[in-house]
């Protein structure tokens, strides 16, 4: 398992959480999504064959591309 958690500066609200958690938490593969809206902090969890590139093209399509990638161990 995969894990990441990025900083996206267009959330503003709990409304912005439930649609990344939501969209992000219907790809195959993605067995995690948690945000925090005060911190603006989304980290995604998933499995092979899901990927990065795909979890940042749908962030990207649904208007919450990351600004940094924390490391997490």
């Amino acid at each position: 398992m995969e894990e990441k958690t990025v900083r996206i500066p267009a959330i503003s609200c709990g409304h912005c959480i439930m649609t990344i958690e939501r969209e992000l938490g219907e790809l195959e593969g993605v067995s995690y999504v948690k945000g925090n809206a005060g911190t603006r902090e989304v980290t995604v969890k998933w499995n092979a064959p899901m990927n990065w590139d795909t979890i940042l093209e749908t962030l990207d399509e649904i208007g919450y591309s990351p600004d940094e990638i924390k490391s997490v161990p």
